[in-house]
């Protein structure tokens, strides 16, 4: 039986962060949501739920993941399951929103490819940062924009705390991180994954903030295990 699956992209990310998992992934009708056109986390939700079927599996990564907590504060009765992937349920600490808003700054003062470029560090392993990986991030945020780069960025500052939320999930949940994720480090995903009741975490080797990218046989297998609970 075909599965409703709805995947959220990250920052700066439309389909392309999810096409290699999309390939791996068997029995799913899948969508991929366009979280470009609005600033704050609430209304791409709206936007989202405004689109998506009336039941579906849930899967976002990174700031997708902030999406799909509210989702399940607007509409938990439409979500199956949910899959959170190198996200997390805590607000933005003031050092991040202090990184955020230099960054806003530096691509308005007309450095947004030079911001593009100095994000993939973060994103990817130090192995793919100058390779196909990498290139193919950074020509994607590109692509996708400066005007939502700063929408998205302002989005992710003002994301509520959702840590108080995860104890009343009932249904399945995956928490995914990559291994080696220095923007939201294993530890917050155990965490996170721990307050959940019945959440299943998963590692995924090789992989730092784009797990969907950098290991996608391994999310795709998660996610495929995650699909049949």
């Amino acid at each position: 039986m075909t599965q409703d699956l709805l995947l959220l992209p990250g920052l700066g990310c439309d389909a392309l962060v999810w096409r290699d998992v999309l390939a791996r992934l068997e029995g799913v009708a899948a969508t991929v949501a366009d979280l470009s056109q609005d600033d704050t986390i609430a209304a791409m939700a709206r936007r989202t739920l405004a689109a998506a079927p009336p039941r579906f599996s849930l899967a976002g990564h990174s700031m997708g993941g902030y999406v799909c907590l509210e989702i399940m504060r607007q509409a938990p009765e439409r979500v199956e399951r949910l899959a959170l992937l190198d996200s997390a349920a805590a607000p933005d600490t003031p050092e991040r929103s202090v990184g955020r808003r230099a960054a806003i700054a530096a691509a308005q003062g007309g450095k947004f490819a030079l911001v593009a470029e100095a994000a993939l560090p973060g994103l990817v392993t130090a192995n793919n940062v100058k390779g196909p990986i990498g290139r193919e991030l950074r020509e994607m945020m590109i692509r996708v924009g400066q005007q939502t780069f700063e929408r998205q960025q302002h989005a992710i500052i003002s994301r509520p705390d959702s840590r108080p939320d995860l104890a009343g999930f009932d249904l399945p949940v995956l928490v995914g991180v990559g291994e080696f994720d220095t923007l939201i480090p294993p530890a917050m995903s155990e965490e996170m994954a721990a307050a959940i009741a019945g959440a299943v975490l998963a590692v995924f080797a090789d992989a730092a903030h784009s797990a969907p990218m950098e290991n996608p046989g391994a999310v795709a297998a998660a996610m495929q295990r995650w699909l049949a609970r």
